[in-house]
């Protein structure tokens, strides 16, 4: 657990607490700020460890080990994160032994941001959380209410049951999925028209990149195939086969899809491709032009064609009209477990977003309904239920 210094340090400690009386062995790192606020004593007495704050203990003459630390965890956690730590996470800034431990771990990382309201929404902290969270790091957003300053608003630290509730339901389901084989693909693909210009849609590859991460937490092997979207933000235990097109989706989809116990095919796929593709870029001299298009590959049906009874396949549905019919027709048509439904009708819905509104619906004709959500969370609900099928 890493302690940085803010006012909100003082949560530090009912969190420590909490992970002690749960059951945890917890290594506690101040930054040298952080003991302005939180006394080692206090620390110590409750985690039933020597608190780490310097690379050099001059008391006993020994180096603390930043790299052996970073390796004994399973979780780490930095709670408060304050603007200036996370600036220095964000960016690879090592002078402390705070950071030192987090650029040696390899484990799961949680952070909780903890400043005022004007500092939370400024354009460097946004980004720099969004550079974490690509980096594969996970958030605890901060709440809403009176700060230290007086001002109300977003930026109070992540209250510690909350914290608490996250880690224990991290370590229980960490291992659910231990054993199964899983193929998730997202983001769109290419068809390309010359060298310079394609046949292409607006996905983003963000709900498959959450799909694959919840599996990967839950201790499944997951095997991502994605589209030409930015490759950050996926869990290191994720294996990323890059393609572009539809031909080699399915080509990569097809080998894997034969060793796994599941599916996820959330990919928007380009439905056609340019008949013949141009060597050179297509010079504009007519006035009109003709763009002859053929079929790709139907991946998601491909695979249902070659499914077994041991194998679980879900899908995807991206509707605009006739929303629930469509999905069940393409449910039933390409043998489908259960299909996601989402509509681009739906606020907070669709392509590029960071939330998502869904409905699955199972080949029983079972509805599981929920509200516009993150996509992290979304993830979650989709990989509760198959869960249930492995």
């Amino acid at each position: 657990m890493g302690i940085t210094g803010g006012i909100a340090a003082y949560k530090a400690i009912s969190l420590v607490r909490l992970l002690i009386k749960g059951g945890a062995q917890v290594q506690i790192i101040c930054t040298p700020s952080a003991l302005d606020f939180v006394t080692p004593l206090t620390l110590s007495t409750l985690s039933k460890n020597a608190i780490h704050s310097h690379f050099f203990v001059q008391e006993t003459g020994k180096w603390t080990n930043h790299v052996e630390l970073g390796k004994w965890a399973d979780a780490f956690i930095i709670a408060p994160a304050t603007a200036n730590t996370l600036t220095k996470m964000a960016n690879g800034y090592c002078d402390n032994l705070l950071l030192a431990t987090y650029l040696s771990a390899d484990c799961p990382i949680y952070f909780a941001p903890a400043m005022d309201l004007d500092m939370y929404t400024h354009p460097t902290t946004t980004t720099n959380i969004d550079k974490l969270l690509a980096y594969g790091n996970q958030e605890l957003p901060a709440g809403s209410g009176e700060l230290a300053s007086g001002l109300e608003g977003k930026g109070r630290m992540c209250e510690p049951e909350e914290i608490f509730n996250t880690l224990d339901r991290h370590f229980r389901l960490s291992t659910t999925l231990s054993g199964k084989t899983i193929l998730v693909n997202a983001g769109p693909t290419f068809e390309k028209l010359d060298p310079v210009r394609f046949i292409g849609n607006y996905s983003s590859g963000k709900m498959g990149k959450a799909i694959a991460n919840s599996l990967a937490k839950r201790g499944a092997t997951v095997h991502l195939v994605l589209g030409p979207v930015d490759k950050g933000g996926v869990h290191s235990r994720v294996q990323v086969t890059n393609i572009e097109n539809t031909h080699d989706l399915y080509e990569a989809c097809s080998s894997i899809f034969k060793e796994c116990d599941a599916a996820v095919l959330s990919a928007a796929v380009a439905d056609y491709k340019p008949a013949s593709r141009a060597d050179q870029k297509i010079k504009k001299t007519a006035k009109e032009f003709t763009l002859d298009l053929v079929k790709t590959k139907d991946v998601l049906k491909e695979l249902g064609a070659i499914k077994t009874k041991k194998q679980t396949l879900v899908g995807f549905a991206l509707e605009t009209q006739n929303e629930y019919e469509n999905a069940v027709t393409k449910l039933e048509k390409k043998n489908l477990d259960f299909i996601v439904l989402n509509s681009m009708n739906d606020k907070g819905a669709g392509f590029g977003k960071d939330t998502n509104k869904v409905t699955l619906i199972e080949r029983t004709g079972k509805k599981h309904t929920f509200g516009t959500k993150p996509k992290t969370e979304v993830a979650e609900d989709i990989v509760d239920l198959l869960s249930t099928y492995l």
